[in-house]
């Protein structure tokens, strides 16, 4: 607007236009400001979004690295456990008079034998293989794989009464069941007495 226009209106329209044009700035103003709210809002979400992501990433890394330290032996303590069956087995198979007898020689044997299979079962509990062994406990499928039913109204139900071979667990996951011979016919367990989840049975999964 040129001053010549502003001399030729009167005062009071010369400052209606002003106040016009002031307010109008002043809207353009409140726009621009809503927005910069607006993507610095978007901006803040997008950041949060991001950094959730990186957090859940960092949790499933850390998850995966501790799953692959804790089993990435298992296959080979799988293997080690047949070794220790055998190491057993050679045990079982002298015969009774022999033992009696006392050889010192059979006797050195079987002690050593025996040895090694300790040493072999207390270094792969050092890395976490655990040992099952749960007579007189209640069958848990989870751990515990029935090969047989005794009849014994003594003892509630589906109490493990013998242990045909001890099983094995590493972390939550068994290694292998424990193959048990089940009591029938007795009172039922309480249902308070009924036995957690227990480590994954991954053999078990696999013959379903």
């Amino acid at each position: 607007m040129s001053d010549q226009d502003k001399h030729e209106r009167a005062p009071e329209e010369n400052e209606a236009l002003e106040a016009a044009a002031g307010t109008t700035g002043q809207e353009g103003d409140y726009e621009a400001l809503v927005r910069l709210m607006k993507e610095n809002e978007e901006l803040k979400d997008r950041a949060l979004r991001v950094a959730a992501d990186m957090e859940n990433l960092r949790r499933r890394t850390a998850r995966d690295v501790q799953d692959a330290r804790a089993y990435s032996m298992a296959n080979f303590a799988r293997d080690m456990l047949g070794v220790a069956d055998n190491l057993q087995r050679a045990i079982d198979a002298v015969p009774a008079e022999a033992r009696a007898a006392g050889e010192a020689g059979l006797a050195a044997l079987i002690e050593g034998v025996e040895m090694t299979e300790r040493a072999m079962l207390q270094a792969l509990e050092r890395h976490g293989v655990k040992k099952l062994d749960p007579e007189g406990a209640k069958f848990d499928p989870h751990f515990h794989q029935a090969m047989f039913e005794v009849p014994n109204p003594n003892v509630p139900a589906n109490t493990v009464v013998q242990v045909v071979q001890p099983g094995y667990s590493i972390g939550e996951r068994v290694l292998r069941p424990a193959m048990v011979g089940v009591a029938k016919g007795g009172p039922k367990h309480n249902a308070a007495d009924t036995a957690e989840p227990g480590p994954i049975n991954e053999q078990a999964e696999k013959d379903a």
